[in-house]
């Protein structure tokens, strides 16, 4: 998920913006944040027929950087036999920050200590996000994954709340895993399932560190910085495991293509929709996060998912779509 990258970015399901203070910063670049929708004006502004294309535009936005986020982890499942899941986690941090260090050129002075702990921590949580989910998808299919993961950001969002009514979307969410285990996680590889969990803790920490780093950084300078630390730190073990492989031009061109699909690409789209499209919006949309996965997994990896996986699923995109929206109305209340 990128985080992803925060790919993975990203990515998230973006139930993680129901907590009120990340909210409009789910797998969106860390400077999504003090620049989102806020930032906006009212939609009565515009003319019915303008408010539609206005609505649809952003819209489209978000769907394509799921799209892009899911099948570039897809391409990089394909891409494990030369690399290993760590030499693609490397290969994909440490192309992106490069993308992001030329583009956006942050400055590295003026900053206090605790601003730059704030960007160490988002970029640990980036590594480590990006390594575990990486490890979950050798082994699992990525529909399943996925949807382990968002439990992550699922929870922290019912924590972050504090109301009775999210437990329900937590109960709703954990029936849709026990069915996913199929009555026990054996089936998926209990290893790989431990993963993605994990990897959703880490989501968590993204999300909170990513809110973080936008209050304390401009634009996505903060983004690059972290994804720098985050690469450095993925770097030892993607040389202890693919070696030479590292520098295979073919490699190379691969992991390029994965750090623009899974990192570079969607963070940018979401930043533009997150523009001019309100944050719950944009978390529903992102809900739809592991249903995207099963697609990419299904088409690219010919991963089948049986009816049980695929009602799964549906339960716990339903249940961060019910947090979001309770949030939203609450906080509209």
């Amino acid at each position: 998920m990128d985080s992803q990258a925060a790919g993975a970015a990203t990515a998230v399901t973006a139930a993680a913006v129901t907590a009120p203070e990340v909210t409009g910063v789910v797998t969106a670049p860390a400077g999504a944040a003090s620049g989102g929708p806020a930032s906006v004006g009212p939609a009565s502004a515009v003319p019915p027929a303008a408010g539609r294309s206005a609505r649809f535009g952003p819209v489209a936005l978000v769907v394509a950087g799921g799209l892009s986020v899911q099948f570039g982890s897809a391409i990089a499942v394909l891409l494990m036999p030369r690399a290993g899941a760590l030499g693609v986690v490397t290969l994909r941090l440490v192309l992106a920050a490069l993308v992001l260090l030329l583009v956006c050129r942050p400055k590295v002075r003026g900053y206090s200590r605790a601003d730059w702990g704030t960007v160490v921590a988002f970029g640990v949580a980036m590594a480590g996000m990006n390594i575990l989910f990486y490890q979950s998808v050798d082994r699992i299919p990525l529909g399943a994954a996925v949807t382990l993961e968002v439990l992550g950001p699922l929870i922290l969002s019912v924590v972050a709340s504090r109301r009775l009514v999210n437990l329900l979307w937590a109960g709703l969410a954990l029936g849709g895993v026990a069915l996913l285990g199929g009555g026990g996680f054996d089936r998926l590889d209990p290893l790989g399932a431990g993963f993605a969990l994990a990897a959703g803790v880490m989501w968590a920490a993204y999300i909170v560190f990513s809110a973080r780093t936008g209050r304390r950084f401009p634009q996505a300078d903060g983004l690059a910085l972290a994804m720098a630390f985050g690469a450095v730190l993925s770097l030892p073990f993607g040389i202890a495991e693919a070696g030479d492989a590292l520098l295979v031009p073919t490699t190379i061109a691969l992991g390029l293509g994965i750090a623009l699909l899974s990192s570079v690409l969607p963070y940018t789209l979401e930043l533009l929709a997150l523009r001019r499209l309100p944050a719950p919006t944009f978390a529903v949309l992102m809900s739809l996060e592991p249903a995207i996965a099963a697609a990419a997994g299904f088409f690219v990896l010919h991963q089948a998912l049986s009816l049980t996986d695929g009602l799964a699923i549906a339960l716990v995109i339903a249940a961060s779509m019910g947090a979001v929206r309770t949030q939203t109305a609450a906080v509209a209340a």
